[in-house]
């Protein structure tokens, strides 16, 4: 016997689709714009350009032999659009020829280096700083090694300008600094003149200073200070600060590792609170023992800020939407 629901039930089927059909087709066009406004959106929240710095402790082909500690720093570096290297003892560039190799095998992304000469008062350490950067986010325009006479530095600061299309800032300088501890003050006072020259060499004030300073336990005190002239004048900004602690040894609290940047057009682009320490024994769960294996100290990372929303969608993208916005009005 025929179900006395059968035939209302039959209804209900053929208007219940038509019903969802309508609705989609009439809010189609808003769908597609929140589908690309989300997107977007989400683009801008992931998105972020991330500046480095590590002091790798001696960092040389025989370390690069080592297969672990070479994917250690591999992890630690490809988070980086642009990582400075200091304390890199590789004439040869059989080191980081290594860990470039790598890198480009580790997550698709292209990476370049750019490195100084060596560096120092003794023929057995004569250290290199080397900037590895990737070449989808960010280019080299120049590169400046700084010499002073007399000589100021054990290892004289080296600076290179980038360019980059993902940054607000475009157009940016490094200075890669590992002062000699003794002399740490005298040193980063002397940052004070190099950024006066590399200002002018390039016409671009937007400059950061990276690298092991010392800058504390001892080495500098807070009465220093007064005769540091990138902390006397206003214009610079010391974004990790003295009370961080950048080592590795549970001894210690020292805030070796240190970003300072030029200029409120510079500070306004980079993330609040972004400067931090990347303790990457606790992200990657590895003993002390193996982060120490790298180096005493942890890298320190600071982010640019991206372009503006719209700036970052491709020509179609900003099309589709335009067309979605007008189908919604019609």
């Amino acid at each position: 016997m025929e179900s006395p629901f059968s035939k209302p039930s039959l209804k209900r089927l053929h208007v219940y689709p038509s019903s969802i059909m309508s609705w989609h087709s009439s809010h189609l066009p808003i769908l597609v714009l929140v589908s690309f406004l989300t997107l977007l959106v989400g683009r801008e929240t992931v998105s972020g350009f991330r500046i480095c710095s590590y002091n790798v402790h001696k960092f040389d082909f025989q370390k690069a032999l080592k297969y672990r500690l070479v994917h250690t720093l591999t992890r630690i570096v490809y988070r980086c659009d642009i990582c400075l290297l200091q304390n890199v003892v590789d004439p040869d560039r059989r080191a980081i020829n290594s860990l470039l190799s790598s890198l480009n095998r580790y997550d698709g992304y292209n990476y370049k280096s750019v490195s100084s000469k060596g560096l120092g008062n003794s023929p057995d350490d004569m250290q290199q700083y080397v900037f590895i950067y990737r070449t989808q986010t960010v280019n080299v325009t120049d590169r400046y090694q700084y010499e002073s006479k007399p000589r100021t530095f054990v290892r004289e600061p080296f600076a290179v300008q980038f360019q980059s299309e993902n940054t607000a800032i475009k157009k940016f300088a490094l200075v890669a600094l590992h002062t000699e501890p003794t002399q740490a003050v005298q040193e980063i006072d002397q940052l004070y003149d190099v950024f006066e020259k590399v200002s002018k060499k390039w016409n671009n004030a937007n400059v950061m200073f990276l690298g092991d300073f010392h800058a504390g336990c001892g080495y500098m005190t807070r009465s220093d200070k007064k005769n540091i002239r990138l902390f006397t004048n206003s214009k610079f900004s010391w974004l990790i600060g003295d009370k961080v602690d950048t080592t590795v040894n549970t001894g210690t609290n020292c805030p070796f590792e240190r970003i300072v940047v030029h200029g409120k057009a510079f500070l306004k682009e980079i993330t609040p609170f972004s400067a931090k320490v990347y303790n990457f024994g606790k992200e990657l769960k590895l003993s002390r023992t193996k982060v120490m294996e790298v180096s005493e100290n942890y890298p320190v990372e600071v982010m640019l800020k991206s372009p503006a929303l719209l700036l970052q969608a491709t020509p179609i993208t900003i099309l589709l939407i335009f067309s979605a916005v007008v189908h919604c009005l019609l």
